[in-house]
């Protein structure tokens, strides 16, 4: 036999045996957070609500025209930020004003998603907007009692908008404002 032959051989066999590297597919972080458990907030606003005991609640502004406070998700990295205004009068300037907030989102969203809430009982009346998509808030709401009183609420996050990587926290804390909107009672 011949000596090339062999050589030629051998060579084949061992660079046979080496491990083939093959990328691994694309994937997102599966996340999980702790189930809601929520707890009645009486704070110096002009109604009571339910708060998600993840959240913590900071008072931001109070004084006798506006109120606003926020619910910061601090494992989250997430703010919602509530805000109070007596009505004069006024329900279509103030409605009008969370439609255009939503607007000016909706022009980078994917889809805007809205969600009404009517509860005679309670006299609470509102529309929640759900965004998704690289938008720099992925909910604005409003509720009110069409005679006195107006809370807008708007949802951010501290991080660059990639809807893929926040879309678990969005699906979480979109779950409380909707337990929100619904816990909340006027205290007049």
């Amino acid at each position: 036999m011949n000596l090339r032959y062999i050589f030629f051989i051998l060579i084949c066999l061992s660079n046979g045996c080496r491990e083939v590297f093959v990328p691994k597919p694309r994937a997102f972080l599966s996340l999980e957070y702790p189930k809601a458990t929520y707890q009645k907030i009486n704070s110096n606003m002009p109604f009571s609500f339910e708060k998600n005991k993840l959240a913590t609640l900071e008072i931001i502004k109070n004084d006798y025209e506006t109120k606003s406070i926020y619910l910061k998700y601090n494992l989250l990295n997430a703010n919602l930020h509530l805000s109070y205004q007596p009505m004069k009068n006024n329900l279509s300037t103030y409605i009008s004003e969370v439609e255009f907030r939503t607007k000016t989102h909706g022009k980078v969203a994917n889809e805007v998603f809205e969600q009404k809430f009517e509860n005679l009982e309670t006299s609470v009346f509102g529309n929640l907007y759900k965004l998704s998509g690289p938008v720099a808030s992925q909910s604005q709401f409003y509720i009110t009692d069409k005679k006195n009183h107006f809370v807008s609420g708007s949802l951010y996050f501290e991080t660059k908008p990639n809807y893929d990587s926040i879309l678990p926290a969005v699906i979480y804390i979109q779950k409380d404002i909707t337990h929100f909107i619904e816990s909340l009672r006027w205290k007049n």
